[in-house]
């Protein structure tokens, strides 16, 4: 079983809250706590974890997703994107 890592996000830094999401997002997929083709949390769990509003969540999933880490399976949830695949980094 993988532990995942517990951060909290700085609500006062220069980093838009989003960002900060998208980043321990992004270390957990790093650190293989979220390997490739596995669900990353939703936005409601995103919402609870990490005390912002759903909006906030969504942008970060929507961040993630530009940046070509995640992608997202309508009516199923988003997933880390396998490093071989188009558009990861």
């Amino acid at each position: 079983m993988v532990t995942v890592t517990a951060v909290t996000v700085d609500h006062d830094s220069d980093q838009p809250v989003y960002q900060q999401i998208a980043d321990i997002i992004r270390q957990r997929i790093l650190a293989g706590e979220l390997p490739p083709r596995r669900r990353i949390p939703s936005e409601q769990e995103m919402v609870q974890e990490f005390g912002v509003a759903r909006t906030t969540a969504r942008r970060a999933v929507a961040w993630m997703r530009d940046q070509g880490w995640v992608y997202t399976v309508p009516q199923r949830g988003t997933y880390v994107t396998p490093p071989d695949q188009p558009g990861h980094d």
